[in-house]
């Protein structure tokens, strides 16, 4: 698998994705980061594991359509055959996500299709409003419509009394460490497909992470 990343924050889920690669627990090479934001920590991680990366901002191209088609353009350089989002706050146009329609994957920090289409924070505030006592991520594959494609796996964390955004997204965090390269490895080598909607994996590694929720 040539990998792609898309970032736009801090990083720590590219940082997760290029570990698992070094380490190798993931049949990957690192081929291109891509990052819309020039302060993200994603671009550090890049440059600490060797990765190229570039940045491209949006002030700096006409349309939000011209501005993604030059990240296309820097995929299909660097020789990407799938890609993984890793924190990237821009909605994707069609033209990207056609070009890698089913080869594509994004993270979500909550546990879909419950509180979609927000940014974190965003998903793990709405779950403390609504009182849930579970929450977790969800890998999912990239469509059209935004956090809606198939799901790939999901990691559940418990919601404990008194907790804030902050502490709940970081018990979150941690979870999408463990659950994304896992994911992206089953497709690296061959053992996920999506049929009739729906995500296929040929792999005895289970597709939910169940932690101690009396925690």
């Amino acid at each position: 698998m040539n990998l792609a990343i898309l970032a736009s924050g801090r990083g720590s889920n590219a940082a997760a994705i290029l570990d698992a690669i070094a380490a190798g627990r993931m049949d990957a090479r690192a081929a291109v980061l891509v990052c819309n934001r020039a302060d993200a920590g994603a671009l550090r991680a890049a440059a600490a594991h060797g990765v190229p990366h570039h940045t491209v901002l949006r002030r700096e191209h006409p349309t939000r359509a011209a501005q993604q088609q030059r990240m296309l353009e820097l995929l299909h350089a660097a020789g990407a055959d799938f890609v993984a989002l890793a924190g990237f706050t821009s909605i994707l146009k069609p033209d990207l996500v056609a070009a890698y329609r089913g080869r594509m994957l994004n993270v979500h920090p909550s546990l879909l299709p419950a509180f979609a289409g927000g940014i974190a924070p965003e998903p793990q505030a709405a779950a403390l409003r609504a009182g849930v006592t579970i929450s977790g991520c969800t890998v999912h594959v990239v469509t059209d419509e935004v956090d809606a494609g198939p799901i790939v796996a999901q990691a559940a964390v418990p919601v404990l009394a008194g907790d804030t955004v902050a502490e709940l997204s970081q018990r979150i965090l941690a979870q999408e460490h463990r659950l994304y390269p896992r994911a992206l490895q089953w497709f690296a080598e061959g053992r996920a497909y999506v049929d009739g909607g729906r995500l296929h994996v040929d792999s005895e590694e289970p597709r939910a992470i169940w932690p101690d929720l009396a925690r």
